[in-house]
């Protein structure tokens, strides 16, 4: 480029930039009246607006517990006992699921007689208003805030506790229905255990008292012995399998891992016990007598049996243990209290933005007019025909 006529581009620059501040300065006046009405109009609003309040409670899920003597308790009872050591613990989204429930929400309207405070006709439209009012936000520390907002401060953190205090219950509900149905399970499962067991103990004493208490041989018993304890894990698994089928399908990864591993045990129980697969006869303790064969039978059901009441009497005691404790206890880090200073309306920064958005509107305002009183007439004449075809369409119309 020439610089003659770059110097020459600036230069108009300049005066197109002095041109248009000089329109600025002379309708300033339009300006100043718009900035003062926008803020006399904002300051008459925001002082319309009520204070509103904002209450925080801060609560901790209870956490997954991880070693301690719970959990040595559980690993000593096998694979089943994992099952009875649930809850609903450990996460914060499932908790904030439970406070934006419609349950929770029902309950909290009732208990604070919200529906007739919101003057709301249903039960529904009063629950839509809480839940404008209230907020749930779960931090990368797994902590909850619940916050509550309100033009009474007392009722803000009357309403942020007793969401904390409706939480608190109804994941205790859950987490007690869980364990009562468990334990329920268990508890018909070990009588029939018991009731196995003692006919068990009947049956050989009846033999012992007959044949003058006979005995098998060390290599028997070892067999017996191995035989029992591969009964016992697959009656544990076939609890565990059905305490699963209660909340899962058959086509669930749980379920079919722990059929898998029931048939693997049966295959390993029929080896040792014969190629028939049945459990009545023991190859392995050789040729021994009519009457210690039956004694050898007799000794393997009852070992049998006292080997899955054990495991059935554990679980069935870490079942009792789950249902007596509050495993759903949350921990409250701050209780919501009144607060002292307002959370809105922010009224000076209401009438900032008016003010500012005011001034952009005038600029608008006076540039249409400075363009208006400049236009030259072909334009005038066409702005004048639009407003003659505006003016009879109007006329048409009505």
């Amino acid at each position: 480029m020439n610089p003659a006529n770059a110097d020459q581009n600036n230069d108009e620059q300049e005066i197109n930039l002095l041109e248009l501040l000089q329109v600025v300065v002379k309708r300033k006046s339009i300006i100043v009246r718009f900035c003062v009405l926008a803020a006399v109009l904002s300051v008459c609003y925001s002082l319309t607006l009520k204070n509103v309040y904002t209450a925080n409670a801060k609560i901790l899920p209870p956490q997954k517990e991880s070693g301690g003597g719970l959990s040595a308790l559980l690993s000593q009872a096998g694979g089943l006992a994992g099952l009875a050591a649930g809850g609903i613990g450990g996460s914060a989204d499932l908790y904030i699921s439970i406070l934006k429930s419609r349950s929770v929400a029902d309950a909290v309207v009732k208990r604070l007689d919200l529906q007739k405070e919101f003057e709301s006709k249903t039960l529904e439209d009063a629950r839509r208003s809480l839940e404008a009012t209230v907020k749930f936000q779960a931090g990368k520390d797994g902590i909850i805030t619940i916050s509550a907002d309100n033009t009474n401060p007392q009722k803000a953190a009357v309403v942020a506790n007793t969401y904390v205090d409706e939480l608190g219950r109804r994941s205790l509900q859950l987490n007690l229905s869980k364990a009562s149905t468990e334990r329920i399970f268990i508890e018909k499962r070990l009588d029939v255990v018991k009731q196995d067991l003692k006919n068990a103990e009947i049956d050989m004493k009846a033999f012992q008292e007959k044949y003058k208490m006979i005995k098998a041989d060390s290599q028997a018993t070892v067999a017996i012995e191995g035989i029992a304890k591969l009964k016992a894990e697959i009656v544990t698994k076939e609890v565990q399998l059905a305490t699963l089928r209660n909340s899962m399908t058959d086509e669930s990864n749980e379920v079919k891992s722990l059929l898998a591993g029931i048939s693997r045990l049966r295959s390993q129980l029929g080896a040792m016990t014969g190629s028939g697969g049945t459990d009545n006869v023991i190859p392995s303790t050789g040729n021994v007598p009519g009457i210690a064969i039956e004694y050898v039978r007799k000794l393997r059901e009852l070992k049998t049996q006292e080997a899955i009441f054990e495991q059935i009497s554990k679980q069935y005691e870490i079942s009792k243990f789950n249902e007596a404790k509050d495993s759903s206890s949350l921990q409250i880090l701050d209780e919501a209290v009144p607060p002292v200073t307002k959370s809105s309306p922010k009224r000076s920064l209401i009438v900032i933005l008016s003010v500012v958005t005011a001034f952009f509107i005038s600029i608008f305002v006076i540039f249409i007019q400075e363009y208006l009183s400049k236009m030259s007439p072909a334009d005038a004449e066409i702005i004048s025909n639009i407003r003659a075809s505006l003016s009879m369409k109007r006329q048409n119309g009505q």
